[in-house]
């Protein structure tokens, strides 16, 4: 099974793709898309674009970053980043998982720290880098023999 991870921003996403064979994730691309342009809309379409480019016509879910806090609470981002999962579901066809999100941005500095990117390469990269640790975590706990 193919998987496309997704770090869900107000002005970037970042999508990665992985499978349940190699249990492997990599950064796919940044979605320069507001979350709020066209009440969301917008960004479910250029999601689906990038999956029948990238992925093309195989079978695959999504998993999603899901932002919780610290002592697992869930706040305000919490709750959209879930309706927006709701809608990709419903638009796509395909199911969506959620992941927890948490120190995924750090783990994407953390690995571009010594990398000799300038501020704003780094910053174009970061979601993408991101949504990969996201996946790769969602692989990681998948239980044995899934995708074999």
């Amino acid at each position: 099974m193919r998987y496309v991870g997704i770090d869900l921003g107000d002005r970037r996403t970042g999508m990665a793709l992985g499978d349940s064979v190699t249990r492997m994730s990599s950064p796919l691309c940044i979605v320069e898309v507001s979350i709020s342009e066209e009440g969301g809309r917008s960004l479910l379409n250029r999601i689906a674009k990038v999956v029948a480019e990238q992925v093309g016509t195989s079978k695959c879910e999504f998993v999603l970053g899901l932002p919780l806090n610290m002592d697992d609470s869930e706040g305000p981002r919490a709750k959209l980043v879930r309706a927006f999962g709701e809608r990709l579901a419903a638009a796509t066809g395909m199911l969506v998982h959620l992941q927890d999100e948490r120190l995924t941005s750090s783990e994407a500095d953390w690995s571009m720290a010594q990398s000799g990117l300038t501020r704003k390469q780094k910053k174009a990269r970061r979601d993408a880098i991101a949504a990969a640790a996201i996946l790769n975590d969602f692989l990681i706990a998948l239980p044995p023999g899934t995708g074999s």
